[in-house]
């Protein structure tokens, strides 16, 4: 039996989220740490501002603190949102505390959901590979745009997850073609800004590049761990 999947929006929607939420943050939030995931990080740490990573780190350090507001590097944080910049860099078994003007905001604001899942393309396969296996009967998709406004690459990844869950896959090389056309991608195509460099969009919209998911976990102490879970095989 197909779920009942639900597409919501930014911060409202992620209040709103029910069953198993996929909280969508393509560029570049959720991309940004599947590639920290791959890179052997210890511990991902995500909080909704600025504040909260810096008490988090005093907590928690040494620490690798990752973030942005308006897709720059947030003033002393040693990296900004950019899975490229993560290239070269040692960070296995290191603890990230990440925070982003959408992303990390909306894993907070989906308190009601009874799971919550970290969203972007290059996992996509393996969203629906776990929510497949899970046996989800209600899925919540949250795309959290950008600057209160929705965002095409969002609400793209939003249709294509609902798409394949419900066997009725689509043309993920059409979709790349829009989202690189669109307004989102266009602060990456200028190339004016170093911490927007025009790597980023490639990695973001590299499809399936890993097989696993991100799980949001909340501890006793109302801190949001993402947790990596292998999601299975296909067919399985």
């Amino acid at each position: 039996m197909n779920p009942t999947i639900e597409i919501l929006h930014q911060i409202q929607g992620a209040s709103r989220a029910r069953g198993i939420a996929v909280v969508i943050d393509v560029l570049r939030a959720f991309s940004t740490a599947c590639y920290l995931a791959a890179a052997g990080v210890g511990h991902i740490w995500a909080t909704s501002d600025r504040a909260s990573a810096l008490r988090v780190a005093q907590t928690h350090g040494p620490a690798v603190l990752v973030g942005e507001r308006r897709g720059r590097r947030i003033p002393g944080f040693d990296l900004g949102n950019s899975p490229s910049r993560l290239c070269g860099m040692s960070l296995a078994d290191r603890t990230v505390i990440f925070t982003t003007s959408n992303g990390t905001r909306g894993l907070a604001a989906a308190c009601a959901a009874d799971e919550i899942l970290a969203g972007s393309f290059v996992n996509a396969g393996a969203l629906v590979a776990y929510l497949r296996g899970r046996r989800a009967r209600h899925v919540s998709l949250v795309c959290m745009g950008s600057g209160g406004r929705p965002a095409l690459e969002d609400t793209l990844c939003a249709l294509y997850l609902r798409a394949a869950l419900l066997h009725r896959p689509l043309s993920f090389p059409l979709l790349r073609a829009a989202i690189v056309r669109g307004s989102g991608a266009a602060a990456f195509m200028r190339g004016d800004c170093p911490d927007m460099p025009l790597q980023d969009l490639a990695l973001c919209l590299a499809i399936d590049r890993f097989d696993f998911v991100l799980r949001a976990v909340r501890n006793p102490a109302g801190l949001i761990a993402l947790e990596r879970v292998t999601a299975p095989a296909a067919g399985s």
